[in-house]
């Protein structure tokens, strides 16, 4: 049975800031959820939140129905697994080093390194096409390579729900697809709850299920992506001015912004 991950009146803060106020919120079991919204709206406060990494000045995140601020952090680690922006790793280690810490909430003093425990690594090395490659140290890696490494240690944690922090951040717009397919497939194949935080709007609708977009500490809006996105929602959540279309490819909403480089064509 999958775990169930939700927020009731949770408000967050940063000093006298709030953040992020009252919000309640269930993310969809087995699907892929992605948080949207202008720089500084509190996306990245809340995945943060979500993850226990981050206390909240009000209300709770349940996991399983249980406020997860007073679950073991062991027991949290089993069902969630949370890679934030931008992560680095100590210098000299290999791929297959760092996946393996993705097994740590697995051991203790009468458990040590088993069958499954390596069964899981390669599992998630295999899946990040990252077996050829498990040998060599981290920082001899290319961009998109690392964060598929990082990816890796989580997929080794194996849990039913993955967080990621704008996982395509400083990658290039292939390394972006490649990272996206990966969580998309491991999706489709294990029904893996994923939640992301993502700063690309088209790309957020063509592999999102759900979005959930932010704007002055509330949510504005939550559903299919082709359900919500409209060139209201843009200016709304963005200040932005757009047009609307469909995705050629995908079928998805298709934002296509106004800007200064050109004149602008009355459509």
């Amino acid at each position: 049975m999958q775990s169930i991950l939700q927020t009731e009146k949770l408000t967050l803060a940063y000093g006298d800031t709030i953040v992020i106020k009252e919000l309640d919120l269930v993310i969809p079991k087995g699907e892929i959820t992605v948080f949207i919204g202008g720089n500084g709206c509190g996306k990245s406060t809340l995945l943060r939140s979500i993850a226990r990494l981050l206390k909240p000045e009000g209300g709770s995140v349940l996991l399983d129905g249980e406020s997860i601020a007073k679950l073991p952090t062991k027991e949290v680690a089993r069902k969630l697994a949370i890679l934030p922006q931008s992560p680095d790793s100590p210098e000299g280690l290999s791929v297959l080093q760092l996946v393996r810490q993705g097994r740590y909430p697995y051991q203790n003093w009468f458990k040590q390194w088993t069958e499954e425990d390596e069964k899981q690594v390669i599992n998630a090395l295999a899946a990040t096409s990252l077996l050829d490659l498990k040998d060599r140290a981290m920082d001899e890696l290319s961009g998109g390579q690392r964060q598929r490494a990082w990816i890796a240690m989580t997929l080794a944690q194996n849990t039913d729900i993955i967080l990621l922090d704008e996982p395509t951040t400083y990658l290039d717009m292939t390394h972006q697809i490649d990272i996206l397919d990966l969580l998309y497939v491991l999706n489709e194949k294990e029904k893996r709850t994923i939640v992301m935080v993502l700063h690309d709007l088209n790309l957020a609708c063509r592999y999102a299920h759900n979005l959930v977009a932010i704007r002055n500490q509330q949510v504005v809006a939550m559903g299919k992506p082709e359900d919500i996105v409209n060139t209201e929602l843009v200016q709304q959540v963005f200040d932005m001015r757009c047009v609307v279309t469909v995705d050629p490819i995908a079928g998805t909403p298709l934002c296509i912004p106004y800007g200064k480089g050109r004149s602008v064509i009355t459509v």
